[in-house]
């Protein structure tokens, strides 16, 4: 029987290294979920293993049926037994952003689990709905804002917020994490593997767990299993609920979600340059689809296609993966596994994963743009870092019962008082609140300048900065809260670095010279 006559399998060899990716990688962020959730903020049970788990179960099921669909009908269409399916699920940078950025800072405001629940709740479906919607505008994003700001914005969020906690986690607890550690990037970095071409990095994660119960770090624990089922009755109440209490976090939850259909576009695009045919559309299409679906039954972060199409491809995975992986996944969430899986998995290995995702992140970010555009990623890099600072600040100094307070200018922050009394300590906190608010946007925004003016478009630079003008103006970026702030200081500001933009722009070769063949790197 000839390649062409053959059928397309349900499951197949190859799709147990598929499997094995999506499930490892998916649990891992579950978990951090769970931690976070559980162990950080100390959500109830019932509400995070009741609704959370299994509503983010529901949303992957989704994904993972669609993306299996997907390759059957480009496998009939082409008449091909090779087609892989799109691997997806939970977006880890945007899971970090929604946690960190969104889900935190209502649950310490709202003091209260279950309306700070239900605001995520309404947050995870508006991003849903961008996610949708970036069926019909993310081409025209793609080619308006430079990769180069798009992806070193993300990459400051992975390298911020993943790579160093995930380095922290390993040091934690040496004897554990570092001969893991070890283990996991000889394989992703190293390219090692081993017989029967099993990757390191699997090892690692299997492994790690039977070196963690050898030694005593992690035990079973099935006290939390049971049947979860989500109620998307009462869900959708509390969902319409939560829509009037997110709204000050739009700055945030739209920005991420923009990433996110761009993420999906960039590996939908990727699948096709490794031979698979996928419409970009279909698949943002699914993506907020699912992601709203997860929303619904109550999740609370977004799905998204994931980076690896081309490895998974060259393993001979096709669809199998992709739909038992939604069918495992689904059954855990709603069984209660995860329970299990956060106490049988500790920190140290966990880290292993979102190290290797977020570094993957950060080389990616170089690999994808021209050389010369390097200092617009690095300067898009640095504002999500003020997440990570108003975070790790105001955590501390709220454990003298100091907290932060909506400022005359418009910023949540510390009166002139404690804010001193921090700079005076050494503390970075200068601009910190204000790049805070809004930070990936502010990122996109500078890494776009930044690119613009590399490629000697002043023009351009100009309208980027009265993008930024307008979005100051009206809350999205710079402000506790949408609203309208005509004479906000950052609206005035960026509309002074417009004009000067223009004016230099129009000053070109008359009184402002270029050198030729310049090259900063």
């Amino acid at each position: 029987m000839t390649k062409s006559e053959k059928r397309l399998t349900l499951f197949n060899r190859g799709d147990i290294g598929g499997l094995t990716y999506i499930l490892a990688n998916n649990i891992v962020n579950y978990i951090i979920v769970i931690a976070t959730l559980s162990g950080v903020l100390g959500w109830p049970a019932d509400l995070v293993y009741g609704r959370v788990i299994p509503g983010m179960s529901m949303g992957l099921l989704a994904g993972c049926f669609y993306y299996a669909y997907m390759a059957a009908k480009l496998a009939k269409k082409e008449g091909r037994t090779d087609v892989t399916a799109l691997p997806s699920g939970i977006s880890t940078p945007a899971m970090f952003v929604m946690l960190y950025g969104v889900i935190m800072p209502l649950h310490f405001s709202l003091k209260d689990p279950y309306l700070a629940w239900s605001a995520a709740v309404a947050a995870c479906f508006i991003g849903g709905f961008v996610e949708f919607c970036g069926g019909f505008i993310g081409p025209w994003m793609k080619k308006h804002i430079p990769r180069a700001a798009l992806l070193g914005t993300v990459a400051g969020i992975g390298f911020i917020w993943m790579a160093t906690q995930g380095v922290f986690d390993l040091f934690g607890d040496p004897i554990l994490g570092l001969p893991i550690f070890l283990v996991g990037i000889v394989g992703v970095f190293g390219g090692y593997l081993f017989p029967k071409r099993i990757p390191p990095f699997a090892v690692a994660i299997v492994g790690g767990i039977i070196y963690a119960l050898a030694i005593g770090r992690t035990h079973v624990d099935f006290t939390g299993v049971g049947l979860f089922i989500p109620n998307p009755v009462t869900t959708i109440q509390s969902l319409i609920n939560g829509f009037t209490v997110v709204l000050p976090y739009l700055s945030i939850i739209i920005p991420v979600n923009i990433y996110n259909f761009i993420e999906t576009m960039d590996n939908v695009e990727g699948a096709n340059a490794a031979g698979d045919n996928y419409s970009v559309r279909e698949a943002q299409f699914a993506d907020g689809i699912s992601t709203m679906i997860s929303a619904i039954f109550g999740g609370v972060v977004p799905n998204t296609v994931w980076l690896g199409h081309a490895g998974l491809k060259k393993t001979g995975s096709n669809i199998g993966f992709s739909w038992v992986g939604g069918i495992l996944l689904a059954l855990a969430g709603v069984c209660g596994l995860f329970t299990f899986f956060s106490a049988l998995v500790p920190p140290a290995i966990a880290a292993i994963t979102y190290l290797w995702c977020s570094i993957i992140m950060l080389s990616q970010s170089f690999r994808a743009c021209d050389k010369k555009h390097y200092a617009g990623i690095g300067i898009a890099m640095v504002p999500p870092i003020a997440d990570f600072l108003y975070t790790q600040v105001t955590g501390a100094v709220g454990l003298a019962n100091i907290w932060t307070e909506k400022l005359p200018s418009g910023l949540v922050g510390y009166g002139s008082q404690v804010s001193q009394r921090l700079l005076d300590s050494g503390v970075m906190w200068n601009g910190v609140p204000a790049v805070k608010s809004g930070a990936i946007v502010i990122g996109i925004i500078l890494g776009t300048l930044t690119v613009f003016i590399i490629d000697r478009r002043l023009d351009k630079a100009g309208i980027a900065a009265l993008v930024g003008s307008a979005l100051s103006m009206f809350g999205f970026i710079h402000s506790a809260g949408l609203g309208f702030y005509p004479t906000s200081q950052f609206t005035i500001g960026y509309l002074i670095m417009a004009v000067m933009c223009f004016i230099l722009h129009a000053g070109r070769g008359k009184w402002l010279d270029t050198i030729d063949d310049y090259d900063y790197v």
